[in-house]
């Protein structure tokens, strides 16, 4: 956190210099990222990311989407506007947050997007199914997906009986778990673990977490 001298953001450990949560996936030749938060430079920076065939957006929120300006780099090397995967209502906010990449312009080098809208229906990318579903994030619908044996739920304070039936089956689970203490709209470390073992998938990572959470080494 930025101003914070906490013993988490003065730590050593790498394990908690934490960025903006985001997941790339690889499938053969396809890249996938879900989310790209104002990290998403830096983050594909450090794994060499040089191509991604699309981005996959939970929600509307800057911490998951002000990195998007960034893909001007993509589109140059890859000479095609990278397809965006979300809802209608985010791509409601993508306009409003860069509405510069939205106007005709003779000023080159604007990140260029191409929306697929996408609902609580599977689709497909590249022959890779994806299931989404349905959280809460106290009042705003979010996005989670299930890939295969793969479930990733990230920004959620809630999640019905059905759409838990969805996560059911997986191998491995990453869910938000914000803090020890209660949140309005993320769930708690205990909220978080009592999902998991609800579940019964065999292993589950946790992600968003925050500074306030406490150093890794001690919390693990």
């Amino acid at each position: 956190m930025i101003g914070c001298s906490c013993a988490v953001c003065i730590s050593d450990d790498s394990r908690d210099q934490r960025l903006r949560s985001s997941l790339f996936i690889t499938d053969g030749d396809t890249n996938i990222l879900i989310d790209a938060g104002p990290d998403f430079r830096q983050q594909l920076l450090s794994h060499h990311i040089q191509r991604l065939d699309a981005i996959i957006l939970t929600h509307e929120h800057r911490d998951h989407t002000s990195g998007l300006d960034d893909i001007r780099a993509l589109n140059f090397i890859q000479r095609a506007p990278i397809p965006i995967y979300c809802t209608e209502q985010v791509q409601k906010g993508i306009r409003d947050q860069f509405s510069n990449a939205f106007i005709p312009s003779m000023i080159p080098g604007l990140p260029e997007f191409l929306f697929k809208t996408i609902n609580d229906h599977p689709f497909c990318v590249n022959g890779i199914e994806i299931i989404p579903i349905q959280v809460m994030h106290y009042r705003l619908l979010v996005l989670g997906f299930r890939i295969s044996n793969f479930t990733y739920i990230t920004d959620a304070n809630y999640i019905s009986d059905t759409e838990l039936d969805i996560v059911m089956g997986s191998e491995v689970f990453v869910l938000n778990a914000l803090r020890h203490e209660s949140h309005i709209s993320h769930f708690s470390l205990s909220e978080s673990l009592m999902i998991a073992a609800r579940v019964e998938v065999p292993i589950t990572y946790l992600t968003h977490i925050s500074h306030q959470m406490g150093l890794h080494d001690e919390e693990e």
